[in-house]
């Protein structure tokens, strides 16, 4: 498999919300987006359907990888202000910064994009990998566990010195 991303710089953008801590070994992806689904249409000033999968990891996360180790998830949609928040959601300011944007097509939990990205496409790349958020693009043609589903994956990175 070989993808070629295209490098994009993301201006900032606002996003509502919800977040869990959880880790590989034990994903609530699930239970987030069962509980973030069902009240999407409470985000009034929401900018376009695109939906918002992202990942915090610690710094060092990915150098010493480790299942079980904890990072923050969020279920979210962007927004044009944070003036009106739906009780039980939060906010989250994404920063502007370079990214390399893979398309996926697979059912969500087929990993070899991600496989790709860090064990092959990251290391021969001539970027390291940058302590922002990860993120998935849900759009339109995303179709939740179906193996016809595209997303775009986001990776946060930075030029090699």
């Amino acid at each position: 498999m070989k993808m070629i991303p295209r490098i994009e710089t993301l201006t900032k953008k606002k996003l509502i919300g919800k977040r869990m801590i959880m880790s590989f070994s034990e994903n609530k992806t699930v239970e987030l987006w069962k509980s973030f689904m069902p009240r999407r249409k409470e985000i009034q000033n929401n900018i376009g359907t695109d939906l918002y999968s992202m990942q915090i990891y610690e710094p060092l996360f990915f150098n010493n990888f480790n299942q079980n180790t904890k990072f923050e998830k969020w279920a979210a949609i962007e927004v044009t202000d944070f003036k009106t928040v739906p009780d039980e959601m939060e906010t989250f300011i994404l920063i502007d910064g370079l990214y390399a944007v893979f398309l996926h097509k697979g059912s969500n939990t087929d990993n070899s994009t991600f496989q790709y990205i860090f064990s092959t496409w990251i290391p021969n790349s001539e970027y390291l990998l940058d302590n922002r958020p990860h993120f998935e693009i849900l759009g339109e043609k995303y179709k939740n566990n179906d193996t016809s589903s595209e997303e775009e994956i986001w990776i946060p990175i930075k030029k090699k010195k």
